[in-house]
């Protein structure tokens, strides 16, 4: 058990390829996506799923055991050191449309896996010192609005109409990514709207973390132009949406379908782990850093990622993610798979 955190290790394949990526050309600049979305999802039909859960002793031993911490804490400066490599790198008058699509990709997934994917982790945290880091790499994708959205939004009305992040049946990816970044938007600024209200804080202030978060935002990107000029803060922006699409396609399949009932008093039932789609694929697990165990982070959200357990009850996906995010890009296979699950689960 003193080592289990070793696994989480893998993950730096991710930051590693995507540093050949920076300084390299042709294929090379794709291998983070290789990794991603094809060697892992192929990896993944022959793995079978670990559904297996600590035993409370166990669960003990690893639950404050700091290197699980530290771990994240090393993705500042990874996805920060790799930004400016990108951003360097992408001056080079030499490259290709491909090298410069390679490395756009490539910076893109490490915006979605490594700055949203381990900010969403530590934002849930209880600290400010945690929260603070959350909002440092969300920054990497100029999605810090996330925080608020999230954590007093989603977490709140997962499964349900009300919220922006949770996919209906038989709604496109291509919508709902539109439908999810604008509403969620609007959504985060209307609760920093209502908390300043309830505790009679003036909207245009620094109390107001929407406003903060703007303008934060803002100067990251005239210090990028400053730095490197128009051109090179557009390919920013480009791996920044992407990241966010990659955020958002995890939020696709994640709740797709999944619907809470509303009880007898008018109001939803409570949040379990079947309104969540859980995968238990050991590949995915790692790489998302067990994100993929959603059924039981949405049940207890204070849980850290080692310690997430399997829920008989909940749905389980046909594969991993990065596999299901693939997919979900191809909406008639889609269906086909994902309400073939939710008739059988249901019934």
């Amino acid at each position: 058990m003193k080592y289990k955190f070793l696994k989480y290790f893998l993950i730096l394949t991710i930051p590693f390829l995507t540093y050949l990526s920076f300084t390299g050309t042709g294929i090379i600049t794709y291998s983070p996506i290789i990794e991603a979305f094809f060697i892992i999802p192929f990896l993944e039909f022959f793995l079978k799923p670990n559904d297996k859960n600590f035993s409370d002793a166990e669960e003990e031993m690893i639950k404050d055991d700091k290197m699980y911490d530290y771990i994240l804490y090393l993705s500042i400066p990874i996805v920060y050191v790799l930004l400016w490599i990108f951003l360097n790198s992408m001056q080079d008058q030499t490259l290709t449309f491909y090298d410069r699509l390679g490395r756009i990709l490539s910076m893109g997934l490490i915006c979605g896996s490594f700055g949203i994917n381990i900010g969403h982790e530590l934002g849930h945290r209880n600290n400010i010192f945690e929260q603070s880091l959350s909002k440092i790499l969300l920054l990497s994708s100029l999605y810090m609005h996330f925080f608020i959205e999230h954590n007093r939004g989603h977490h709140k009305n997962v499964s349900t109409r009300d919220d922006p992040s949770s996919a209906r049946y038989g709604e496109m990816i291509f919508i709902f990514w539109l439908r999810s970044i604008i509403t969620g938007y609007i959504s985060a600024w209307k609760l920093e709207l209502k908390r300043l209200k309830r505790f009679n804080k003036n909207i245009l202030s620094i109390n107001n973390e929407m406003l903060l978060f703007q303008l934060i935002q803002i100067s990251f990107l005239l210090i990028i132009i400053y730095f490197f000029g128009f051109q090179i803060t557009g390919y920013y922006l480009i791996t920044a949406l992407l990241g966010v699409l990659v955020l958002e396609t995890v939020n696709y399949i994640e709740h797709y379908g999944l619907e809470r009932k509303i009880n007898i008093n008018g109001k939803y039932e409570r949040i379990m782990p079947y309104h969540s789609w859980n995968s238990n694929h050991p590949m995915g697990r790692i790489m998302l850093f067990e994100l993929s165990r959603h059924s039981d982070h949405h049940f207890n959200s204070l849980r850290k990622y080692q310690i997430l357990k399997n829920h008989e009850n909940s749905p389980e996906m046909p594969t991993g993610y990065p596999g299901m995010m693939i997919l979900s890009l191809f909406p008639p296979l889609w269906f086909y798979v994902m309400h073939k699950k939710i008739r059988s689960f249901i019934t």
